[in-house]
């Protein structure tokens, strides 16, 4: 099934995506095209200079200023604002740092301001981070990290464009926009303002740090503003965020008759089902899906012209269910709630492209973590079987799928009918929030160094998506580029953290000690080293766990490689190799 077609929007943007492609295997042609033909990083290169100092007497208006002109934000703003700055006295390994807070005036005057922070260094090395925010923002990030700090690195964030957690804001077009990409450039340009106010001269070094919806923000920059950031490093990315937005509601209007709810109680039996048909496609039966694409392979069935029913085990005899209340792994699963579960775990098809020429949504991996939002116990307004009175179904989610397609946020979402009256707008709020063009060829030409990790046990972002996009990114610039400037690494079994640990119950269903899955890494200090050294990380790097005194190593391995066991002590990378 097609996912992307390639794309032929232009690029305005910057920074770098980790997307690792592994070694072996067919990849659809492995030759580079000639435009893409693989140059070294050039004036990336240079020598850092030395640091650049600053005291408390440099943290003052007078020096900063009380505003920046409306002509030094690359994206439409009507001025912005800055209050009198704050010194913060060095304390234990934290050197000093300078504070400057402000509000990035919006075009239209009932869009809410974006909240801006700066944090200047004391000794500054010319390097400077960006960092993303989380679910769907709202807050500026904090205090700039002891790993930044150490670096000498400016620092900045932003609220995204409106503070706090309610919706309200959704309904404002241009919010919607800057929560989508525009607030990214507007706070970018404002903070290198700063940083030039102080220090003399702008970043020679400029990284994007973020995860989820920070990790979103990190691949948009990328594609939009590829000029602007030398490396991205980002996890979790909710890729696609206007079908992710709308995903959990997709799963509750399947739900709408109440044979097809699948309650938590059948949790473990879900569970143990993916456990017994996917746990040793490894090689090793330990309680761990490392071979995700192939499980994905065996649960992804909705759209199957075959027919195959991956649930069929699981089958209540004459489809009826002689203990709805049995939460073991020994439950039935009834014909309509079987229908769900190929709902869940296939892609999602459209009913017309979206932007970047997306035909379908990933949803989501077969995942030991079932319960997250994928099942639910309760049922719904618009839902068979809801009490009267029943809420109306809600999520993390719910600003983007009421506010941004809706535009009612007292709409029932259950309402939505796929290529209906809202389909121009679902193709609307996609060009604005989908950060999934593959064609990062402008980016890579500047010179741009990218590192994405994903876990295949998140629940939250669509880890469908996910490997949809890179494999999109594989298709349109080749695996040889691909490599020369991106890593894309998965964690099999991990979550929205990037933690995790086995299944208590092997495939064979046999009780095991639970141990923490390796998966340690320092994301920003390997960025660094590519960016400014030229020296690339391993495509397999290896990762750490601990659990009770004892380190277990893994290789974690680029898509679409998964480690499968070879031989040796399974707590030793050395045992593993990544294999397509």
């Amino acid at each position: 099934m097609k996912v992307f077609r390639r794309s032929v929007f232009a690029v305005t943007g910057s920074a770098a995506l980790i997307m690792g492609c592994g070694g072996g295997g067919g990849d659809g042609g492995t030759q580079e095209p000639p435009s893409l033909a693989i140059a070294a990083p050039g004036s990336l290169l240079a020598p850092v200079a030395a640091n650049k100092e600053i005291t408390a007497a440099d943290c003052t208006a007078a020096k900063l200023g009380a505003s920046i002109p409306a002509n030094l934000i690359g994206e439409r703003v009507s001025g912005v604002s800055l209050n009198a700055p704050t010194w913060t006295a060095a304390a234990g390994t934290n050197q000093a740092y300078c504070t400057v807070t402000g509000d990035i005036h919006p075009v239209d005057p009932s869009a809410p301001p974006i909240k801006f922070k700066v944090a200047l260094p004391s000794s500054w090395s010319l390097r400077a981070v960006h960092t993303g925010g989380g679910g769907m923002n709202g807050s500026v990030p904090g205090a700039p990290s002891p790993e930044i700090l150490g670096m000498g690195a400016a620092t900045w964030g932003s609220d995204s464009g409106h503070s706090g957690f309610g919706a309200q804001w959704a309904l404002n077009e241009e919010s919607m926009l800057n929560f989508s990409y525009m607030q990214m450039k507007k706070t970018r340009d404002a903070s290198v303002e700063l940083v030039q106010r102080m220090y003399g001269e702008k970043p020679r070094f400029t990284y994007w740090q973020g995860g989820s919806q920070g990790g979103r923000e990190g691949l948009t920059v990328a594609q939009r503003y590829p000029n602007d950031y030398d490396g991205v490093v980002v996890t979790v990315p909710v890729l696609s965020f206007s079908s992710l937005s709308m995903a959990p509601d997709w799963m509750r209007i399947q739900e709408k008759p109440l044979a097809n709810w699948v309650p938590h109680v059948k949790a473990e039996a879900i569970r143990t089902e993916f456990m017994r048909q996917c746990d040793k496609l490894d090689g090793l039966v330990d309680g761990i899906i490392n071979n995700y694409q192939a499980c994905r392979a065996i649960f992804n069935a909705k759209n199957d012209p075959s027919g195959r029913n991956p649930w069929l085990s699981k089958r209540c005899p004459d489809n009826i269910d002689p203990n709805p209340t049995d939460n073991t792994a020994s439950a039935c699963l009834t014909d309509g709630q079987i229908d769900t579960l190929k709902f869940m775990f296939s892609s999602y098809n459209f009913a017309t492209p979206l932007a970047h020429g997306a035909t379908s949504f990933g949803m989501w991996m077969p995942t030991t973590e079932v319960p997250g939002f994928i099942l639910n116990n309760g049922r719904y307004a618009g839902q068979e079987g809801a009490a009267v009175g029943a809420l109306p179904f809600s999520h993390l989610g719910s600003p983007g799928a009421k506010g941004f397609l809706f535009k009612d946020l007292n709409a029932n979402t259950l309402d939505y009918v796929e290529g209906g009256a809202l389909n121009a707008r679902r193709l609307q709020t996609s060009e604005y929030m989908d950060s999934a063009n593959p064609d990062l060829s402008a980016f890579y030409k500047r010179g741009g160094k990218l590192l994405v990790t994903i876990g295949t046990n998140d629940s939250l972002a669509s880890t469908g998506a996910q490997l949809d996009y890179y494999q999109a990114v594989v298709d349109t610039m080749k695996r040889p580029v691909v490599n020369a400037f991106a890593r894309l690494w998965v964690l099999p079994q991990t979550g929205h953290g990037l933690s995790g640990s086995n299944v208590a119950v092997n495939g064979d269903g046999a009780t095991i000690p639970v141990e923490n899955i390796p998966s340690a890494f320092k994301g920003l200090e390997m960025l660094k080293t590519w960016v400014e050294t030229n020296e690339a990380p391993s495509l397999s790097p290896t990762v750490t766990a601990t659990t009770a005194g004892v380190t277990k190593t893994l290789p974690m391995c680029s898509y679409p490689t998964y480690p499968k066991y070879v031989q040796g002590p399974a707590g030793e990378a050395a045992s593993y190799t990544c294999a397509d």
